[in-house]
């Protein structure tokens, strides 16, 4: 059970199972033999001598309620026919608590927030990130970090989905381990299996406007291509490349991995991104909760600058006071 030897009765169903070990079945998902156990046969499901039992629940990660990103419901933010007043989407991993976690996301005024799936800890009553989210006020989006294969991101989403959580979910599938850069190939062929099994995918990729169009065209309901690399706080490298997918793309773009600050934030959505996933920036900031203000503000901010457009770039100066009626 989740990687250790473990002895139980014979021919305990996996209700009793959970029972016995004092977990609260309400926020696990089990696997027999890398195979989902759908919860409704729990009490009539047997564990056998040899089976290998995992048991999953989410965990903090990452990379609603408030207005912070959008500037009201006339400019929401839209996913497969889902409205959003935010377009700061916040991950749960790396904060110091359960209580600054749950403070950092009302701070940001997020209605996204992402989190992982790991094995469960079974000491009874250990707190999980779920007591920080408000699920009245925040759509929960799984991820699938950590995984390395297609078959290990698509089984995640099936575990996910088991849980009991909504369809919508972050596709990621990591291609080398140094530099958490996704791994284009499986990310689509993982993204093909999922938009058939029902998933509403979100799909993290590298800036490469060939992908995200291939995403698109496969399904996915938004691309979310990197700024820089996952934890980095680089900030936007290749902006170019996020305007060539921006032009091309009819699904959401949002802008995943990479931001460092307020102004990476402010930039992505001054040059027409939909949206911003961060994690690192926030919950490894000296101030988290500071900073989970600044990046609302940020992603306001530019929103409203990209919608009202900006002056033209010039190499001279160009007086703003009239030049007409001067005092001789």
């Amino acid at each position: 059970m989740n990687g250790e030897p473990r002895t139980a009765a014979a021919g305990i169903s996996v209700a009793a199972l959970l029972a016995d070990m004092g977990v609260d079945p309400a926020r696990v998902a089990v696997e027999r033999n890398e195979e989902v156990v759908p919860r409704k046969t729990w009490r009539d499901a047997q564990v056998g001598d040899g089976d290998k039992i995992e048991i999953v629940a989410f965990i903090g990660g990452g990379s609603g309620g408030g207005s912070g990103g959008g500037s009201g419901a006339d400019d929401a933010l839209v996913i497969a026919g889902r409205r959003f007043g935010s377009r700061l989407l916040i991950g749960t991993g790396k904060y110091q608590s359960v209580e600054q976690t749950r403070r950092a996301l009302e701070l940001t005024g997020a209605e996204i927030v992402t989190v992982a799936l790991r094995r469960v800890d079974l000491t009874p009553g250990a707190a999980t990130v779920l007591d920080a989210v408000d699920r009245k006020r925040h759509t929960i989006l799984p991820n699938t970090a950590g995984c390395y294969t297609a078959e290990e991101a698509i089984r995640t989403c099936r575990l996910a989905r088991e849980l009991g959580m909504a369809d919508m979910v972050k596709l990621e599938v990591i291609g080398d381990q140094e530099t958490l850069f996704p791994d284009g190939a499986a990310t689509l062929e993982a993204a093909r299996v999922l938009v058939k099994d029902g998933f509403v995918v979100l799909p993290y990729c590298l800036d490469d406007p060939i992908l995200a169009k291939k995403l698109e065209e496969v399904g996915c309901a938004a691309v979310m291509p990197l700024a820089a690399p996952i934890g980095s706080g680089l900030g936007i490298r290749n902006p170019y490349n996020l305007r060539i997918i921006l032009e091309r793309a009819k699904v959401p773009v949002i802008v995943d991995a990479g931001v460092g600050t307020a102004s990476d934030a402010a930039v992505a959505m001054e040059l027409g991104c939909d949206g911003v996933l961060m994690n690192t920036a926030v919950a490894g900031a000296r101030d988290p909760l500071l900073m989970a203000e600044a990046m609302r503000e940020a992603v306001s901010a530019g929103r409203k600058a990209f919608r009202a457009g900006r002056i033209p770039r010039k190499l001279y100066a160009s007086a703003s006071s009239p030049l007409g009626d001067l005092i001789d």
